[in-house]
């Protein structure tokens, strides 16, 4: 079984944002069974929801996925900071979950998570010491983390404790005009001999992050080869025989399956995270579901944002009560789903698109055949659910009828 986590005790109250509860103050749990229908319960606008079908869908897709093609799975818990989603991933199979931050992996402590991995280099001192006592204070404690340099070697081995349990060190090989990760094998297994070298430190395997390669699959194909020749190096040279090979973003885990799924000279972990709630726009048009017999319909967006729409104040213009405040927009605007009359009546939205965005208000474009009035509400699916999630401490779930089932906190 796995662990239970420790969801912290929060309340709704006047500073929620999107909930209106001027008065008193409620638990999570308790807000979830007084709330009632999103429509006529205690909710004012703009406000981002979960929708519970397309979120156990997406889980449930995933965890299967990992399972069938022989990868263990830590997804990146970045995506949504928030434990009971965390907790949704593990009961589905999960292996651990994956951090980017030292604060991100001190959270996930506190949320009681026993598997971690560090999906990045780590040089602050304090923190890894912090980490090397929390690995003496708990063996059920699991901890990966990457360096690709001598200065973070150094770093690491100035705080572990050669005599307790050991820091284990991901070495990780990046791209030319990537981000992080030695840029050829030759200063990989340099950073390895060092690793290896270093009392307190283990050297557990390589890492890397396909996202920033180039030239579509082939060069994709490519990386992934280089990163399993350098598994193969540096289990020849240090051990281990099976050394971890953790990859993994949301646009290639199909080819991950085919070049490590079900592997015996490495360990393949997958790191995939904007799955939970995946997406209308980047993960839409990227998901590797478009190249796999089951299709791009077995993830679906589970994020939507609700916004009333405030004044038509000219023809073809329309302002809702959405802006850069409650809205992600690094990876496209808000795509409309969907408009809510007063009355309840639905209506698509084809042709209608937001164009501008300020701190508090959307600009939609609205085409001759549709009509927008102030008061009627728009749903919005997004683009990028890994920016979406840090703007909203509490988000609703709601069901297929759009009541609510569950109130989750997120930790950013």
């Amino acid at each position: 079984m796995n662990e239970r986590l420790t969801i912290p005790e929060e309340n709704v109250d006047w500073r929620t944002k999107g909930v209106w509860w001027p008065d008193g103050s409620v638990s999570l749990e308790g807000f979830a069974q007084r709330a009632g229908n999103l429509f006529t319960g205690p909710f004012t606008w703009p406000l981002m929801v979960l929708r519970e079908p397309e979120l156990t869908r997406n889980i449930t897709a995933l965890a299967a996925f990992t399972d069938q093609h022989g990868l263990a799975f830590a997804p990146h818990g970045k995506t949504s900071m928030a434990p009971a989603l965390i907790q949704r991933q593990l009961d589905a199979g999960a292996w651990g979950v994956t951090a980017a931050t030292a604060n991100q992996v001190l959270a996930y402590r506190r949320f009681g998570v026993r598997r971690i991995v560090l999906a990045n280099e780590l040089l602050d001192t304090r923190a890894l010491g912090w980490i090397a006592a929390e690995l003496n204070r708990d063996p059920k404690f699991e901890f990966l983390f990457y360096t690709d340099s001598a200065e973070g070697v150094a770093a690491a081995a100035s705080v572990a404790d050669p005599a307790g349990r050991p820091l284990r060190v991901l070495v990780e090989r990046g791209v030319a005009g990537g981000r992080t990760g030695c840029r050829d094998r030759a200063g990989l297994l340099a950073v390895a001999d060092a690793v290896a070298d270093a009392p307190g430190l283990e050297l557990a395997g390589v890492a890397g992050y396909e996202g920033p390669v180039d030239g579509g699959a082939d060069a994709v194909r490519a990386f992934l080869h280089d990163l399993r020749t350098d598994a193969a190096e540096i289990a020849r040279v240090h051990g281990p025989e099976r050394p971890v090979l953790s990859v993994g973003g949301s646009a290639w885990f199909d080819l991950v399956a085919e070049e490590f799924g079900g592997a015996r000279d490495v360990w393949p972990l997958l790191r995939s995270g904007a799955y939970v709630a995946h997406d209308d726009g980047l993960y839409r048009r990227t998901t590797p579901y478009r190249r796999l017999d089951e299709g791009p319909g077995a993830l679906a967006g589970a994020l939507e944002l609700w916004a009333q729409v405030t004044s038509t104040p000219e023809q073809g213009l329309a302002i809702a009560g959405l802006g850069r405040r409650e809205a992600n927009f690094d990876a496209g605007f808000p795509v409309p789903r969907t408009v809510r009359r007063p009355d309840g009546t639905r209506q698509p939205v084809e042709g209608l698109e937001i164009e501008g965005l300020n701190d508090h208000h959307a600009y939609l474009r609205v085409p001759p055949e549709l009509e927008l009035h102030p008061g009627d509400l728009v749903s919005f699916g997004i683009s990028h659910p890994c920016t979406a999630f840090d703007r909203w401490a509490l988000i609703p779930v709601v069901d297929a009828e759009d009541t609510v089932v569950e109130a989750v906190a997120t930790y950013f």
